[in-house]
């Protein structure tokens, strides 16, 4: 998996998301590209912006337990997985906003580094390593971008 926090590796990824245009169709799926974007959004804005109250109980320990793992391991998404509610984007979106949106958080997020967010804690699935971290930020846009053929 390459490292997400490292420079070289965010730059290649702001450049497939940068030859991204409004007209650039998926591969599989039923996202727009500018929904696409802003579901990639959704992962950094639980990071940044407290935005949706994190989840309590039951539902937590079931994301920890049952969902975690696909989400931070190495292995690959498949094609047309299930979407958590609070990721799915139906409605249009501006292209341009949330392209700059994405660029802007994989910057920050590199910026801050490895070692911020190791044992930082998830939005749903407590303290990750910042291995964790990396698998879950590499993978989901990698997905997505591969999704639209970048």
């Amino acid at each position: 998996m390459k490292d997400i926090f490292d420079k070289t590796v965010s730059e290649e990824i702001i450049n497939r998301i940068d030859s991204l245009n409004p007209n650039s169709e998926g591969k599989w799926g039923k996202m727009t590209v500018d929904q696409m974007l802003a579901h990639c959004n959704v992962t950094y804005e639980l990071v940044y912006d407290n935005k949706v109250s994190k989840p309590k109980g039951y539902k937590k320990w079931m994301l920890k337990t049952f969902i975690k793992n696909v989400v931070v391991s190495e292995k690959p998404y498949k094609k047309n997985g299930r979407t958590a509610p609070v990721f799915l984007v139906t409605n249009e979106k501006d292209f341009k906003t949330e392209k700059d949106r994405l660029n802007s958080y994989i910057i920050k997020t590199q910026e801050l580094g490895s070692n911020y967010f190791d044992k930082k804690e998830s939005h749903s699935f407590g303290d990750l390593t910042k291995s964790e971290w990396n698998n879950m930020f590499y993978k989901h846009l990698d997905h997505h971008l591969i999704q639209f053929g970048v």
